[in-house]
């Protein structure tokens, strides 16, 4: 599923950059990109409290999204913020797809999605569950982002898991991250909120764990720690693969390098991204 994961995410990825967001959310009520992205992403669960938010999300400070929730609600309210969502979702992925979005491609890309989707596992995955709670939409295109949405939220929901497993907090989880050199350190301490303090307390405490040696690398069993953890998070998103089966892999595979190819060169996302994403279509977790 890693490989899937690296064709569905920049077509899910797109709402959080686009600059169609600016215009949508600030008419929903929103005020900022943090607010718009912590009430766009949590919304189908409703209005609640920035500790549920905390607790999906994981790896943000708590402190960060609690400047956005709840006052996005006071604001706004998870109805207007969806809608919002949905229109940024579609003008963007309009925009960067061109003439593709109302392509044969997108239609088989979107129902092999679907189909996807029908191997996820509703058990242990509370923001993939809220967003499968949502209603299809009817383009296919914007149905092709809301099914790598859920591709994505169960992927997410999973990894989430193993971290915990692993014994990682928010903070700490984002250290690690940063130790295997796919996102920059300073990129993923500014992205999710946490203080050079705390980032240095939880090097410490991943020091004495054994994970990372004195200048910040990862050690043998750091290395082994996280290899454990993407195994983990591979292994728990293994159902929307087996759905598609094999031919259907390499179908949606074929079809969504190429959509992935005119996002990427479009603009959809920046470089470097706090995703980890690269711009070669090849690009590591």
């Amino acid at each position: 599923m890693r490989a899937l994961w690296r064709r569905f995410e920049p077509v899910h990825a797109v709402v959080y950059f686009a600059p169609e967001g600016r215009e949508q959310y600030g008419a929903a009520g929103l005020r900022g990109g943090w607010m718009a992205y912590f009430a766009s992403r949590s919304a189908p669960m409703g209005a609640v409290p920035a500790e549920v938010v905390t607790a999906t999300f994981h790896v943000f400070h708590p402190a960060m999204v609690a400047r956005a929730i709840p006052d996005a609600w006071r604001l706004s309210s998870p109805e207007r913020v969806l809608e919002a969502r949905r229109a940024v979702a579609g003008s963007a992925l309009r925009r960067l797809l061109g003439d593709a979005a109302d392509s044969e491609v997108v239609v088989e890309a979107a129902s092999l999605a679907r189909r996807a989707v029908e191997g996820c596992a509703l058990a242990g995955r509370p923001l993939h569950a809220a967003h499968a709670a949502q209603p299809w939409p009817e383009e296919p295109h914007v149905a092709l982002w809301h099914a790598c949405t859920l591709l994505r939220e169960h992927r997410f929901d999973g990894h989430v898991a193993a971290l915990l497993s692993e014994g990682l907090d928010g903070c700490a989880a984002n250290v690690s991250l940063a130790a295997t050199g796919v996102v920059e350190a300073e990129q993923l301490r500014g992205f999710r909120g946490w203080s050079e303090d705390e980032w240095t307390a939880a090097s410490e405490g991943l020091r004495e764990r054994g994970w990372l040696d004195a200048e910040g690398a990862l050690t043998p069993a750091g290395a082994a720690g996280r290899r454990r953890l993407e195994e983990a998070t591979d292994r728990l998103a293994t159902g929307p693969a087996e759905a598609l089966g094999e031919a259907g892999c390499e179908r949606f595979d074929t079809l969504m390098t190429g959509l992935g190819e005119r996002i990427l060169g479009g603009g959809g996302l920046p470089f470097p991204n706090p995703m980890g994403l690269a711009p070669a279509p090849a690009a590591t977790r």
